[in-house]
């Protein structure tokens, strides 16, 4: 009896342990049900959680498309570029291969010796990041759009645990030129829904940010399945969506003639230091924006932007006695004026305001017509008093353009501002004081008078490509208006323009602009600069100086529009160099004027062999065409030329020409471009590294220094993202 007891007693364990067990298996089971049954667990979704740790999703990033100039000379494109990461995690590594930076210190010299950067940053930011227990860190900015040579420098150090990230970013090979125009575009970094970091290069300004949904394109993405490892699980599904690469956009902008332009503005910059200065150039026949220079300008690679406004399209401003042209046209058009009437210039009262003549007595008593070509404020006001009234000059105005925008395609176009009422400020407005217009509105209605009375609608994109299919999906077509003016409007007003630049007589305003032989009509513009304070600014220099122009007077082929706020000289004729300079540049580049221009200044011409011939004569011929002619070595008979026969170059170009003489220093490489860099470094047999794209910024060995070691030759191209 006592045995039994026992033995009851002993099983009463068991039964507990089993009881316990039992529990355990329920909740374990309950749990089991609950994951297998339910979409979330605490707050997760469970397929997506266990999708996320098995599928690998990647982004197929496409090819920002290229910006061209209209004979396809590149002048925005993509350029590879890295980011270098460090990976930490010891777990990278086996026993067999170091895959983690496992020599913090000795990493960090080697890539602060490449990088050009502080050793201990980076030792600092390898340390910490290890120190956090992160699985990998970038390297911060000098770790940042590395180049390809500098990466293949990295690589060759064999460094444990260093890889690197593909990326592009924008780049302009022409640096600051015409910048405005092209706008820019930066790498921007946003998030996608998985939290994941992801970058895209987005447009901000000018062609890159009105076209930016074209150029960007479509990216791409690739999804599949894999094991703990990281390698793809065979015979998995995979979906792959591949890149839409952005289009490619051709503009109507010619290179030579903007540069051109810019060489102009620059001058200008540095003579006179204005507050800004505008030059555009325009076909007369298809409303192509062929050339548009401004100061200040910017360099779309370092964005050193004083202002965010296109000054083309943005910048609407006085523009003083250039509206004289539409005024007169205005009363042409009516069929009311009579150019041989006369008026008595000097002064004249509207209301209670004097209205005066810009040398304020005057030149007595005078015709419209005379009234013109010396620009009299009284005059216009007077074709007010008898000729027009202010409705018919408000809607003139409009139908020529002012007051709305032209829709050229340019993002930030302004529509200025015709708002005059009184009898005071339509005076004001016939002689363009009161009212604010832009550069485009001004060439878009210049080209009335050379499209025989119809305005032309003005393009800067000339064709759109899509390289994914070689298709072009957009070409410009000339856009005109309805008839504004009747041909004899058009005649009587070149008549009018022709007269300012060319009459004998001393008073016309537009002499400067006279080039010989050249048909050249025009109309000179100063205006005062309207105060925050109201009124107008008071000083020699408070002027906005302009100039309206095309040419040849019968059948113009160019107009030109131009304007300088408040240079250091009180005077026009900081304009009228500068652009009878860009005339004759235009005229001859474009085969104008033939019989003239080919003895007038050479603009551009094609090389002969200089081989064998002697360096000084070559050397001279060349400079008496106004180009840069480098000599490389002493002797006194060409051996090599660069560039060779066939080729153009253009004033101000350069031209290097290697001779018999010894050259044993280093040259002068500021400002070369990669081409020249490699050809003079191969014709010196030297030898040298190139790091980055555009012109010479920097050079190992310095001007005048033996060479004994390979020279390391830095381009222009680094920028901040």
């Amino acid at each position: 009896m006592k045995n039994k007891k026992v033995k009851n007693k002993n099983w009463k364990f068991p039964k507990r342990v089993f009881f316990v067990f039992f529990v355990c298996f329920v909740i374990l089971f309950a749990r089991y049900c609950y994951i297998a049954l339910s979409k979330t667990v605490n707050g997760h979704n469970i397929q997506v959680f266990a999708s996320n740790r098995n599928t690998v999703s990647k982004t197929l990033t496409a090819t920002r498309g290229t910006i061209y100039d209209h004979e396809q000379n590149v002048l925005a494109h993509n350029v590879t570029s890295y980011t270098i990461i460090a990976y930490l995690s010891e777990k990278r590594s086996t026993k067999t291969k170091i895959n983690h930076v496992k020599d913090i210190e000795g990493t960090a010299k080697a890539l602060a010796q490449i990088l050009e950067c502080d050793e201990n940053d980076l030792k600092d930011r390898l340390q910490k990041g290890k120190d956090s227990g992160k699985y990998q860190v970038e390297l911060g900015t000098s770790g940042k759009n590395i180049t390809e040579i500098k990466k293949s420098a990295i690589e060759e150090l064999n460094l444990p645990g260093i890889d690197f990230i593909e990326n592009y970013k924008r780049y302009y090979p022409n640096g600051d030129f015409a910048s405005y125009i092209l706008g820019y575009a930066k790498t921007v970094e946003t998030k996608d829904d998985a939290g994941k970091l992801v970058s895209s290069i987005e447009g901000e300004l000018g062609v890159e940010s009105k076209f930016n949904d074209i150029l960007k394109g479509t990216d791409g993405y690739l999804q599949y399945q894999q094991d703990r490892l990281g390698y793809k699980i065979p015979d998995t599904a995979e979906t792959r969506i591949d890149a839409i690469d952005g289009s490619n956009i051709y503009l109507t902008l010619d290179a030579s003639i903007q540069r051109f332009a810019e060489t102009e503005v620059k001058a200008m910059q540095e003579k006179y230091s204005p507050e800004w200065t505008i030059m555009t150039v325009m076909d007369a026949k298809t409303g192509d924006l062929l050339a548009a220079a401004s100061t200040p300008s910017f360099n779309p690679n370092t964005r050193d932007i004083e202002n965010y406004q296109n000054p083309f399209v943005s910048n609407a401003f006085e523009p003083g006695s250039t509206m004289k042209v539409f005024t007169y046209m205005c009363a042409i058009e009516k069929g009311t004026y009579d150019g041989g009437a006369t008026f008595r210039s000097g002064s004249i009262e509207v209301e209670d305001a004097t209205i005066k003549d810009w040398n304020n007595v005057g030149w007595g008593t005078i015709s419209f017509d005379k009234g013109f070509e010396y620009s009299s404020n009284v005059g216009v006001t007077n074709i007010i008093n008898r000729f027009i009234n202010k409705n018919e000059l408000r809607d003139c105005f409009t139908k020529y353009g002012f007051g709305k925008t032209t829709g050229i395609d340019l993002a930030g176009e302004s529509a200025g501002k015709l708002g005059f009422k009184y009898p005071v400020e339509v005076a004001n407005a016939a002689f363009g004081q009161g009212i604010n217009t832009t550069a485009i509105q001004h060439l878009q209605a210049l080209s009335i008078i050379s499209n025989n009375g119809k305005a032309l609608m003005p393009h800067v994109v000339s064709k759109i490509e899509n390289p994914n299919t070689g298709k072009t999906t957009y070409k410009r077509k000339i856009e005109e208006s309805e008839q504004l003016v009747k041909q004899e409007t058009v005649d009587k007003i070149k008549d009018l323009m022709y007269n300012v630049v060319n009459s004998e007589d001393p008073g016309a305003t537009g002499k400067r602009y006279q080039i010989e032989g050249f048909d050249i009509i025009g109309k000179t513009g100063t205006a005062q600069i309207a105060s925050p304070r109201g009124g107008y600014l008071k000083g020699d220099n408070a002027y906005v100086y302009s100039f309206s122009g095309m040419y040849p007077k019968d059948n113009p082929e160019i107009i030109i529009y131009a304007a300088v706020k408040k240079p250091n000289v009180g005077a026009t004729a900081v304009l009228s160099e500068p652009v009878v300079s860009l005339m004759k540049n235009i005229a001859k580049y474009r085969n104008m004027f033939t019989s003239i221009t080919n003895n007038s200044s050479v603009v551009s011409i094609e090389l002969n062999s200089y081989i064998n011939k002697n360096t000084e004569s070559v050397k001279k011929d060349l400079e008496s065409n106004k180009i840069n002619v480098i000599t490389v070595g002493s002797g006194d008979k060409i051996i090599n030329q660069f560039p060779s026969k066939g080729e153009t170059v253009l004033s101000y170009d350069r031209v290097i020409l290697i001779t018999n003489g010894d050259q044993n220093k280093m040259p002068d490489l500021n400002g070369y471009s990669r081409s020249e860099v490699i050809y003079l470094m191969n014709a010196l047999g030297y030898k040298y590294e190139i790091e980055g794209y555009g012109y010479v910024t920097g050079q190992s060995v310095a001007p005048g220094n033996d060479v004994n070691d390979v020279v390391k030759i830095t381009l222009s191209e680094k920028y901040s993202e």
